[in-house]
C-alpha cells in the first residue's frame, strides 16, 4: 500500500488530500453537468467530463502564464529567464496533458471493477484535491503576473508557479496509483 512506502512527498502528499476531502458535494458543486461515478453507467462520462474540466482550466492558466513570460522576455530584460520560463510552462503543459489524457485509460478500469463507497471517497478526495491544486497553480500565476505588473523581482514568483505545478502533478500521479490499487485489490 502507498502508505507503507515510508515518509516520503506521496506519502505526505496523500495524508495531505485525503485528510481535506470535502465529499462528492464539494466536487459535483465545483464541476458544470458533473453527476459522479456512483451510477455505473455514467461512470466514464463523469471521468471523461471531470478531465475536460480540469484541462480546459489548466490550458486557461498555461494562457495568463504566457502573456507573464511575454512579459518577462519582452526587450530582452528577461532573457536570463527564458530557459526557466519555459521550463516552468512545459512542467503546466506536461499537467495538462496527463490530466487531459487519462479518461481512456481508466474507462476500462471502470467497466471490470466493482467499486465500494469506500474506494469512492477515496477517489472523490483526489478528484477533488485536483480542484485545489489547480485553484494553487492559478493563484501562484496570479502573484507572479501582479508581480511583473508592479516591476518587482519576479524568481520567487516564478518558482512558486513551478512549484504548484510539479505538487499537483505529483497529486494526480497519486490518484493513479490509488486507481491501480482499487483495480488489483478487485
Amino acid at each position: 500500500m502507498l502508505r507503507e512506502k515510508g515518509v516520503s512527498m506521496s506519502s505526505r502528499l496523500y495524508d495531505e488530500i485525503v485528510s481535506q476531502r470535502g465529499g462528492l458535494e464539494n466536487l459535483i458543486a465545483k464541476i458544470p453537468g458533473f453527476k459522479g461515478y456512483h451510477e455505473k453507467n455514467a461512470r466514464r462520462q463523469a471521468d471523461t467530463l471531470l478531465r475536460d474540466h480540469l484541462a480546459e482550466r489548466i490550458e486557461k492558466i498555461i494562457e495568463q502564464f504566457v502573456r507573464g513570460e511575454n512579459k518577462i522576455l519582452d526587450g530582452g530584460k528577461g532573457l536570463k529567464y527564458m530557459s526557466r520560463t519555459r521550463e516552468v510552462k512545459s512542467k503546466m503543459q506536461s499537467y495538462r496533458d496527463r490530466v487531459k489524457t487519462a479518461a481512456p485509460k481508466y474507462s476500462g478500469m471502470w467497466a471490470m471493477v466493482k467499486i465500494n463507497e469506500a474506494d469512492l471517497d477515496r477517489i472523490y478526495a483526489f478528484d477533488e484535491a485536483q480542484m485545489r491544486y489547480i485553484d494553487k497553480l492559478e493563484t501562484a500565476v496570479g502573484i507572479l503576473l501582479a508581480t511583473l505588473d508592479r516591476g518587482e523581482d519576479f524568481g520567487e514568483a516564478l518558482e512558486a508557479v513551478y512549484n504548484a505545478a510539479v505538487t499537483a502533478i505529483d497529486a494526480f500521479a497519486l490518484r493513479d496509483d490509488v486507481l491501480l490499487q482499487i483495480s488489483e485489490i478487485k
